[in-house]
């Protein structure tokens, strides 16, 4: 599972050794050595494909990726793929250790969507979208329009939460961790699916409220044949971060290629949110006031 702020591991990016190793290889890949046959200021060669976007991809990570295409980050690289006049194509690899080191890194694609601005292990574009933990109750619940953990509403409450991840910490200094469920975070997205389990949780009346990362609860709460609230948890700061940019992410040589992406993302950031929002994404502003429109 994708969670912000406790994320896969990540191979750091490569040193001029290995970048030249790669090099070599890809000369031997035919299609990625004709990619780019300049260079950024400093003389580093690019090796992105001229023809096709190529992109790094979880192939069972609904609402973000699968192989059928369906996923959100799916619908914004072919949007992307269409503005630049390029074909698109994919590498699928589980989201889990070694993501990067064995695509990007290893010249499998040019491009892994959904990084957190700031991940030092791969060179992050301009933001396309904003968001962050959300809390998502039945509607008529009492913990209706809660928005931070601090609040005495949630004293004694059984809510559901991905072990590991930026929450727990606010649970555990709200005295809220006794009566919590914990969901596995590190899985294979091919046979489990932990946010999945915690909705259905929600919805037979196991826990009083699921907290989840924005995308996936926003989407589990626009699928849910219960009612349900989803409220971004935007109050609270005295610890871990809840609200994180999303980028894109290239490797470290390519300088050229993520001024082409931040171009891109400026231009269509419409159509880019209006994806975002038909998949229930929370939307927030650097304000962290909800984009609704």
């Amino acid at each position: 599972m994708r969670e912000i702020g406790a994320e896969r591991p990540r191979s750091g990016f490569l040193g001029a050794v290995v970048l030249a190793l790669l090099a070599a290889m890809a000369l031997w890949q035919g299609d990625v050595a004709r990619a780019q046959t300049g260079g950024d200021e400093n003389g580093a060669i690019e090796l992105v494909d001229p023809k096709v976007l190529r992109v790094c991809a979880d192939p069972h990570h609904l609402p973000f990726s699968d192989k059928a295409g369906e996923g959100f980050e799916n619908k914004i690289a072919a949007l992307l793929a269409k503005k630049l006049g390029k074909g698109l194509a994919y590498t699928y690899y589980p989201d889990s250790v070694g993501f990067i080191r064995n695509t990007l890194n290893a010249l499998r694609c040019d491009v892994v969507m959904g990084i957190a601005q700031g991940d030092t292990f791969v060179q992050t574009t301009n933001p396309y979208y904003r968001t962050g933990y959300v809390l998502v109750t039945k509607k008529g619940s009492d913990l209706t329009g809660v928005d931070s953990f601090a609040d005495p509403k949630l004293k004694g409450k059984h809510l559901g939460l991905i072990a590991g991840t930026a929450p727990a910490n606010y649970l555990v200094t709200n005295g809220l961790m006794d009566t919590a469920k914990t969901y596995p975070l590190f899985i294979d997205t091919r046979f489990s699916e932990p946010s999945n389990d915690m909705m259905k949780d929600l919805q037979s009346g196991v826990i009083d409220g699921a907290i989840l990362w924005g995308p996936i609860g926003g989407y589990l709460a626009k699928n849910s044949t219960t009612p349900v609230n989803v409220v971004p948890m935007v109050k609270d700061t005295n610890g871990p971060q809840l609200v994180y940019r999303i980028s894109m992410g290239v490797r470290h040589s390519d300088q050229e290629w993520k001024r082409t992406l931040n171009k891109l993302i400026a231009k269509n950031a419409s159509e880019i949110n209006d994806i975002l929002r038909g998949y229930g994404v929370p939307l927030l502003d650097e304000k962290d006031v909800p984009i609704t429109r």
